[in-house]
């Protein structure tokens, strides 16, 4: 999951850009929101975590023209504002969540995990295809009643490949997602094919619905 940080303390940006690195999130920060415009434009995001303590009201701004551009991604305040107007007004400008600093950074977690089931799993903890489920909350595969063995990255792809189901995600895509796990899958196309072979051997006979797409990519269907 690729989250952007639009916080204007530079400290508090890098704290959460560490803590949700650990809880397997790729993070982007912006310390501007002349900046966040950009990233936006040229890339998508799960969830966006956005400072609204910037001067002359800009984050609000922001928020206010993203909705405009019809921006579908989840959007989680964070502020020094405590007042009930500032959380209604930002809660009716579009945002998902209102988080006031100071915050556990588990907890910001948990709600970025929170808007993330009610994006891609309709508010479940898991995701069904046909016999496999993968479990959002222990982070774990099953076909049928049997639990199934994955590391870290092929859970993943597998992940990946679930929330994208019946759409065909490049190599790149995938190779992007995993990079803030390493660089070497933006630079190396035989280990994502190693991953995919084993994940495909892991899963038995749910892994003939990993097709993979001649000169395009993968795609999980039926």
């Amino acid at each position: 999951m690729k989250v952007l940080v639009i916080e204007k303390d530079q400290q508090l940006a890098k704290s959460i850009y560490e803590y949700l690195g650990c809880e397997n999130y790729r993070c982007e920060v912006a310390c501007d929101i002349s900046d966040s415009w950009h990233m936006i434009e040229d890339s998508n995001y799960d969830c966006i975590l956005l400072d609204i303590d910037f001067p002359n009201g800009a984050g609000l701004t922001f928020l206010k023209q993203m909705r405009k551009q019809k921006k579908r991604v989840g959007v989680i305040i964070v502020s020094e504002r405590n007042s009930l107007e500032d959380k209604i007004t930002s809660l009716k400008l579009g945002a998902d969540d209102y988080l006031t600093k100071p915050f556990h950074l588990a907890e910001l977690s948990a709600r970025i995990g929170a808007i993330i089931r009610r994006r891609y799993m309709d508010g479940d903890d898991a995701i069904v295809f046909k016999d496999l489920k993968l479990s959002a909350l222990t982070r774990s595969a099953t076909v049928g009643d049997q639990e199934v063995s994955l590391t870290r990255t092929e859970y993943k792809i597998l992940l990946f490949l679930a929330l994208n189901k019946d759409r065909i995600v490049s190599k790149e895509e995938i190779a992007e997602y995993l990079s803030g796990q390493s660089a070497i899958y933006l630079y190396n196309f035989d280990v994502l094919y190693t991953h995919i072979k084993n994940l495909k051997k892991k899963l038995q006979f749910m892994g003939k619905h990993i097709k993979a797409i001649y000169a395009m990519g993968y795609k999980l269907s039926e």
